[in-house]
């Protein structure tokens, strides 16, 4: 279930596609008909190609073996997990395909297609725009800001329900962090059976840690001078009943 909230500025489909790809942990890759998950094995040029250090014994090193030139074609696909616990936790999923290329004992992959698909549809991003995008500049803290956040300041979580409006409430079971970037900040409603997303821009962009603590500050102060939602208010009250 989408939300009501008007949404604002927001990182491009470029810089998503960077910023996914600089902190996921794990990638998957597809290459002769056969897929392995590899953990830890991927580093990332300043040009966006992929850098691949996968076990000998790999599906991935048995097809360069029997590709023309040793540089079979290939897919990687990396997922954007959201680090707190909500429903439906993959927030976006990236795919990049080309051609593998042995490179000093690991595996060099320049795309030659780069696809975004997020919860709005899939997005093709240019391979210009894509080699000169870098991830957003808040993209590695991301994961410890939210779950610190979530963890040890529900109540500002809470706090911050006063900047959205009602109807985005309705039927609200919790709300939770789901992320953030120099923008601003997207709430996750969630309901018995569906989910909706909220996002609070940031009234101008934050480019690392302290500016975002401001940020975020800000909000909170405009929360704090807000009512609190009679939806959310409704909630409470058969909570306690």
């Amino acid at each position: 279930m989408g939300d009501t909230q008007d949404w604002t500025a927001a990182p491009g489909a470029a810089e998503r596609a960077r910023s996914v790809l600089a902190t996921a942990w794990s990638c998957a890759v597809t290459a002769d008909g056969a897929r392995e998950e590899y953990a830890g094995a991927h580093t990332v040029a300043d040009d966006g190609a992929v850098r691949l250090a996968v076990p000998d014994d790999s599906a991935l090193t048995a097809a360069a073996l029997c590709a023309p030139r040793q540089e079979p074609p290939a897919v990687l696909e990396f997922a954007d997990v959201a680090p707190v616990p909500v429903r439906d936790r993959i927030r976006a999923r990236l795919y990049l395909s080309g051609r593998i290329t042995p490179d000093r004992g690991c595996f060099l992959f320049r795309p030659a297609r780069v696809v975004l698909r997020r919860s709005g549809g899939a997005v093709v991003v240019g391979l210009d725009e894509y080699a000169a995008a870098r991830p957003d500049p808040l993209a590695e803290a991301e994961a410890r800001l939210l779950t610190h956040l979530a963890d040890a300041h529900p109540d500002a979580v809470e706090r911050l329900t006063r900047l959205i409006r009602p109807e985005s409430l309705h039927a609200a079971t919790r709300v939770l962090p789901l992320a953030v970037d120099r923008h601003g900040l997207t709430l996750r409603i969630e309901r018995t059976r569906a989910h909706g997303d909220v996002r609070l821009p940031f009234h101008t962009p934050a480019d690392d840690v302290a500016q975002l603590t401001e940020r975020v500050h800000a909000l909170l102060a405009r929360a704090s001078a807000a009512a609190c939602p009679r939806a959310l208010q409704r909630q409470r009250a058969d909570g306690d009943g």
